[in-house]
Parts: structure tokens; C-alpha cells; sequence
């Protein structure tokens, strides 16, 4: 009898696996059709998401009620669905320039309102009670910035609770008395998966509720559940998850929100090769919120060894967007080789709508122990600085009528414009805009300064670095970001 009961449930537990696999691949190969198309860049607004919000006001399968509003008056709503006795609380964007998961949270909620996977929604649905607040931070959104209007970190008041934002998501946590909770942020890109190249593309915690990060059922639950997640995202980005520090911090929310008998899950979007806008990300967050949703409702995230959490590696801060290697650098009559790490700095526009680079040399000298997204070994190459061309251009549409790449291989990293647009604030091509008075500053490889050098071999130039970004002068400059004016 023993063997049987054994055997029932781990042949329930196989099953149970097969299903959520089943889910979780078939979340990803459909998630174009849930997919809010409206919202598609990083630096979403309050006014965008308002007609999204109404759509599910006036849909009968959803809750949508004001519970609070920003310092700056804008309403902040809770939208929910579903009518079973496990409350799951997800909010996004405390953080004003953290909005991957605001996005994401518009796919679930046209995924939920659709008719697809009727049984998966069916059993999600009638055990869990699904709830999203959007945009906690909708002034500092307005602005892309990490802190509210007051300049408050709204992740460090959950004990004072000065602002208004603070004071709605501790009203909202103890109105629902939420069983699992989903603190959804973004995080810097320069994080790494511990002693790997890969972009921590996504970091998980269960924050920890004391100083000694005691394990209590509530934490457990919420360990088990990132262990599933993780092992999701393996599918989809191998290697590129990461464990965010455990440190107690008594103001945060997530710490206190465990503390309060909610299993909180910290979810942060790194990086990922190529995705600036976060878009892939985003399909990431999607694919492993479902799908813990999907293990909350029926349960099977209990089976789950909570030994596995700890395995999950570390986040590091070891990346670069452009990492050169073994470069030599001649200075004062002696040659050295060195490694630079670069990052390319946004810089946002008046409305807060794009950006801009402006990049530095963040570190340089022996980088052996970190990595880039770019990586260029310059083995047999010298680092020469480049010069200005000797001609001034007339206009910004002269410039870009030459070929840029033939300037590079010169040797010319800058040219000099007379009628420079006032509203121009950055240089589309591959090479710097320097007004008729500027001087160019003596040549230094050094931590701070703006990354632009050339890259020799045999006498010739190869390579360029502008900006911060590697270009081939024999090859056209695809993909290039931006480099600087001068004026």
C-alpha cells in the first residue's frame, strides 16, 4: 500500500510538470497575440495606459477601482479578476524609469480577458484571485526618473509612509491580505549571472524579513515558486538568471510585505543582447508570471526542493556594453597593454520620450575578470587618438552627404559644422560635431571621459571607437547609436 501511495504521487507530480511545461511553451509561441502592441518603448506614460485601463473598466470580467493618487494627482487603480479564495497582488513601476513589467502586465491582463486556454484560465481563476496595480509611480514615469515627486524613494517608505503612492500599495496589501505578492522592477543592465558572461536578464528574491534571513513558511513558499520560474526562463535565456541580494533592508517594501504574511517574489529586468527597448524581456516576464500564476493555483510549487533556491547563481556587476581587450596604449614614450570597459550613458530628451548617449570609461588596466556585451580583442593594435578634419562644413546635411567611413580610416573622429541646429543635441553619424570655437581636448585614454580612439594594425587604421561604439571603418556603420556635439 506504501508503494502505491508513493507511486500515485509522484506519477500526480510528473503530471502536474508535463502540464505546466505544456503551458509555459505554448505562453511563449503564442505571446504575440496577447501582446499590448500600443505600449512598445521603455519610457511608457501615464495617459498610455489610461485607455487600456478603461477598456477593462467596461469589461464584466474585470474590477478596476481607484485606490489612491500620485502627489501629482494622477490616479492609481487596481484592476482585478477572478473569484478564488488565494489573492495573488502583483505591482509594477514604484520606480518610475522601471517600466518592463507595466508592460507585461497588459499582455497577462489581454491574455486573461481572451478565450484561449479555457482550462488553464478556468483553474487559474476559480483558486486565485488575481490583482494589478500598474504604474505605483506614475509622476516619476512622467519624467523617467527613479523617485517620485516628493524625491522619495517609494521602496524605502514602507515605515514612514510620507507619499501618497506608499501609503495606497500598504492600504491595498492589507485590504486583500494578499497570499503572494509580485514587486515587479527594473534593474541596472550591467548585472551578470555570478562568474559568467551572460546579462542577469532576470534577478529573483524572496526578500528576506529579518536581519538574520530566517525561512519561514511565507518565504518558503515564496522561494518554491522562484525555483519554478527559474527553471522556465532556462528555456528561454539559459544561464541569464540571477539571485538579488538577500540583505535586510527595514524601509523596503518587499521586506516588509513578507513580513506581513505575504509570499513576496522580487522580479528585476536586466539586460539582454540587443533589446534595449526591454521587449524581449518583457515576453519573459509574461511566459514566468503566468506560468508561477499556474503553479500558485493548483498548487504543485509545494513539491518543489527548496534546497534549489540557493543554487540559482548570484547577480554580479561585472558587464560593459563594450569591452576591449589587450589593446596597446603608447604613453610617454612606452607602450602598455590594457583593457577598457566602456558604457553608453542615456541621456533623455526634453520630454522624456527618447534618449540620447553620452558614454564614459568606466574602469580600464587588467579587466580579466569581467565581460561585455561587445567584446573586441585587440591583440596587435594601438590605440592612436584621432584628429579634427581640416575642413568646416557648412551644414549638418553636408556632412551627410560624405562618407563617413572614408573619414574614420583618415584618422578623423571630429568635424568642425558652422550652422549647428539648436534642437540638435546628438550626431547621427559615426563621427563627432564640434562647433567652429570648440577645442578638442588633448588625447587621454582615463576613467571618466568620453570613449573615442582609433585602433591600428600595420599602419593602418582598422577600428574606431566613438561614443562608446566599435566601428569598422571598411564596413558601413549599421546599428550605430550616436556621437556627440560639441558646440
Amino acid at each position: 500500500m506504501h508503494f502505491k501511495l508513493v507511486f500515485l504521487a509522484l506519477f500526480t507530480i510528473i503530471i502536474a510538470n508535463a502540464q505546466e511545461n505544456d503551458i509555459t511553451e505554448s505562453l511563449y509561441e503564442t505571446y504575440d497575440k496577447y501582446r499590448e502592441t500600443s505600449l512598445d518603448k521603455r519610457r511608457t506614460k501615464y495617459h498610455e495606459l489610461q485607455p487600456l485601463i478603461d477598456t477593462f473598466r467596461k469589461n464584466p470580467k474585470f474590477t478596476v477601482q481607484a485606490v489612491g493618487q500620485s502627489i501629482e494627482g494622477r490616479k492609481l487603480s487596481l484592476i482585478s479578476i477572478g473569484s478564488g479564495k488565494t489573492d495573488v497582488f502583483l505591482w509594477s513601476q514604484m520606480h518610475g524609469d522601471e517600466p518592463t513589467a507595466t508592460q507585461a502586465i497588459f499582455d497577462i491582463l489581454n491574455f486573461l480577458d481572451s478565450e484561449d486556454f479555457k482550462v488553464e484560465k478556468q483553474a487559474i481563476l476559480k483558486s486565485c484571485t488575481l490583482h494589478f496595480l500598474p504604474m505605483l509611480n506614475p509622476d516619476g514615469a512622467e519624467v523617467f526618473q527613479r523617485r517620485n515627486r516628493l524625491g522619495v524613494d517609494i521602496n524605502r517608505d514602507a515605515l514612514r509612509l510620507q507619499s501618497p503612492e506608499s501609503r495606497a500599495l500598504k492600504r491595498v496589501r492589507d485590504s486583500l491580505d494578499a497570499d503572494f505578492g509580485f514587486n515587479l522592477h527594473d534593474q541596472s543592465t550591467y548585472y551578470n549571472a555570478e562568474r559568467t558572461e551572460k546579462p542577469a536578464t532576470i534577478s529573483y528574491l524572496a526578500p528576506a524579513y529579518n536581519y538574520e534571513k530566517e525561512i519561514n513558511d511565507v518565504r518558503a513558499n515564496a522561494m518554491k515558486v522562484i525555483v519554478f520560474m527559474n527553471g522556465i526562463l532556462q528555456k528561454y535565456a539559459p544561464g541569464q538568471v540571477g539571485r538579488y541580494n538577500d540583505d535586510f533592508e527595514p524601509r523596503a517594501f518587499g521586506d516588509n510585505i513578507q513580513k506581513w504574511g505575504t509570499s513576496t517574489i522580487l522580479i528585476e529586468s536586466g539586460g539582454y543582447q540587443e533589446d534595449v527597448e526591454k521587449q524581449e524581456i518583457r515576453k519573459l516576464n509574461y511566459v514566468s508570471i503566468l506560468s508561477a500564476i499556474y503553479t500558485i493555483a493548483n498548487g504543485s510549487y509545494n513539491d518543489i526542493p527548496l534546497g534549489d533556491y540557493e543554487k540559482i547563481p548570484e547577480n554580479d556587476r561585472k558587464l560593459f556594453d563594450l569591452k576591449i581587450e589587450n589593446a596597446t596604449y603608447p604613453l610617454l614614450d612606452n607602450d602598455y597593454v590594457i583593457d577598457i570597459g566602456m558604457n553608453r550613458l542615456e541621456v533623455d530628451k526634453e520630454d522624456h520620450t527618447d534618449f540620447w548617449y553620452s558614454s564614459r570609461i568606466l574602469d580600464q588596466g587588467d579587466l580579466s575578470t569581467y565581460y561585455g556585451y561587445e567584446t573586441f580583442d585587440a591583440s596587435g593594435y594601438t590605440i592612436v587618438p584621432g584628429k579634427v578634419y581640416p575642413e568646416t562644413l557648412k551644414s549638418v546635411e553636408v556632412l551627410g552627404r560624405l562618407k563617413i567611413e572614408s573619414l574614420l580610416k583618415s584618422g578623423h573622429t571630429y568635424i568642425r559644422v558652422e550652422n549647428i541646429p539648436k534642437d540638435m543635441l546628438d550626431s547621427p553619424f559615426p563621427i563627432h560635431i564640434i562647433g567652429q570655437k570648440y577645442v578638442v581636448p588633448e588625447f587621454n585614454i582615463e576613467v571618466g571621459i568620453n570613449p573615442t580612439f582609433l585602433l591600428e594594425k600595420n599602419g593602418k587604421i582598422e577600428y574606431a571607437v566613438i561614443n562608446g561604439f566599435l566601428v569598422n571603418v571598411n564596413k558601413s556603420a549599421a546599428g550605430f547609436g550616436n556621437a556627440m556635439i560639441y558646440r
